[in-house]
């Protein structure tokens, strides 16, 4: 590594979400205090900060959406919700010692990659910071998206992302459009509709949907995980098995039909009109998109005060939106649940997003060719669609600490993977890919990138991912030492 005083810290962490916190924990444990924590917001939490709309909630069981190394018997249910896992990351960051090395309010608009000076010139809203080594921990979905549609800048009314969800404006009584069927919007509907005087759903694709087996931990068991932490970690094993069991479904898109038969009758279990019915019947493979787990949304759909809308939109005006169509309906307020666009990170002229073409390429989901002392955490295909990506960021947590230990051993300034690894790695992802149901499942997801590649999911079993990345492979990086640089 370079001489400390070159740099303003040795490594930059971006995020202070599970990524971002992983990370420094990590570093603690292994007795490295020289680095910090760049956070954008005045609080850690990440996605789990951002996402308080009503109802937020994971979709993996927090007995494995959790840090392996951090347990938490406390749990008070199957699916947690937002503010119990805010709270879980405050307690590992406070545990562990991480606040003191948390920067609140820089927001990293650029970062620079200076050859001769062997570091990274992070440009925040804060100032200037230089650093040797820079961990990006700020998750592919960090950034909302708001779609432009023709008329929105007219609307008089009140809108906002679910992202950013207005806690100060009531909508008690009043006539809401969500724009958006996805992840987020299947968990605010229902705690909504039960206040609005009326609610349009604009959906361009219905989503599969499965029953939420969700319960409360009576105390009685979570007194046990804390006396037996074994027990903790046996309950974990079977819910992680369980997970890593729909792969073979994922691979085999003829074997997802028994997973649809189940989803099928639960919409027919739960919405009783045919029309409404057919409107939420997909037409593609599940696991194609990504599956949600909700009991309450579709009887949401079902009641008087909702209105599901499959025709797009038209135009936004001041006090309506008026479908393609033509049919107008009056709104009060509007709710983006339109998902978020990817962030990018700027070496001399060149971006990741320029160097990349819409097709997103890491080595190992972790480090990009040409990028030096760059990490990305849950960078391209590290994303799931059966389990919890949690267990993937701890994956690569540990193949960052390898590569910094062989830094050190070898006297490395700098290091980044070699172009024909990365290939290789690319193509041994694309290989597993082949014949899913990410590829034939028949539908055009935010999985797929601009070339039709599917550069978002890891598509296969997560223990070989993590078996990939438990050993370093020093042949496959690219090492320079200070004075060669110069």
């Amino acid at each position: 590594m370079p001489d400390r005083t070159s740099v303003d810290t040795r490594i930059a962490i971006i995020g202070g979400g599970f990524g971002g916190l992983g990370m420094a924990i990590q570093l603690k444990k292994r007795g490295i205090g020289d680095f910090v924590v760049l956070e954008r917001a005045d609080d850690i939490g990440g996605t789990w900060r951002d996402n308080s709309y009503p109802g937020c909630a994971c979709d993996v069981e927090s007995h494995l959406y959790s840090f392996s190394f951090a347990l938490n018997p406390d749990w008070t249910r199957s699916f947690s919700r937002q503010p119990e896992i805010r709270r879980y990351l405050r307690d590992c960051a406070e545990r562990f010692g991480v606040m003191p090395h948390v920067r609140f309010g820089h927001d990293v608009r650029a970062m620079r990659w200076e050859e001769d000076a062997q570091r990274w010139r992070i440009e925040s809203s804060a100032g200037t910071l230089t650093a040797s080594v820079v961990v990006v921990a700020t998750g592919p979905l960090s950034d909302p998206v708001v779609p432009d549609l023709p008329g929105a800048e007219r609307f008089r009314g009140v809108s906002f992302h679910s992202a950013q969800w207005n806690h100060a404006c009531d909508l008690t009584g009043r006539r809401v459009a969500v724009i958006g069927t996805g992840a987020s919007a299947v968990q605010f509907v229902p705690e909504i509709q039960r206040r609005v005087a009326k609610l349009d759903v604009y959906q361009r694709t219905p989503p599969w949907i499965l029953p939420r087996l969700d319960r409360d931990f009576s105390e009685k068991e979570r007194r046990r995980f804390r006396r037996w932490p074994l027990l903790q970690r046996l309950h974990r094993a079977r819910i992680y098995l369980q997970h890593e069991a729909l792969v073979v479904l994922f691979r085999h898109p003829r074997m997802m039909q028994r997973a649809q038969r189940v989803a099928f009758r639960h919409l027919k279990k739960t919405i009783a009109d045919p029309a409404l019915r057919a409107k939420l019947t997909p037409g593609y493979t599940m696991g194609c998109k990504r599956i949600l787990l909700t009991n309450e949304y579709l009887p949401a759909l079902g009641q008087p005060n909702v209105e599901v809308i499959t025709t797009g939109i038209g135009e936004i005006r001041e006090r309506s939106i008026v479908d393609r169509a033509g049919v107008e309906r009056p709104v009060d307020a509007i709710i983006y649940a339109t998902g978020f666009r990817p962030t990018t990170i700027g070496l001399e002229a060149r971006t990741l997003s320029e160097t990349w073409v819409g097709s997103p390429k890491a080595y190992l989901g972790t480090m990009a060719a040409g990028f030096p002392n760059l990490f990305m955490l849950l960078g391209p295909n590290t994303g799931l669609g059966h389990s919890s990506v949690v267990y993937m960021i701890e994956a690569q947590l540990a193949q960052v600490m390898k590569v910094l230990r062989y830094m050190e051993r070898a006297g490395l300034s700098s290091i980044e993977p070699r172009a024909e690894a990365q290939e290789a790695f690319v193509a041994e992802v694309e290989g597993r890919m082949r014949g899913t149901v990410w590829t034939a499942g028949g539908c055009a997801s935010w999985y797929l990138d601009v070339t039709g590649r599917n550069s978002t999911i890891w598509p296969d079993f997560t223990w070989r991912f993590r078996r990939r990345l438990s050993r370093l492979r020093a042949r496959d990086y690219l090492g320079r030492r200070l004075t060669e640089a110069r």
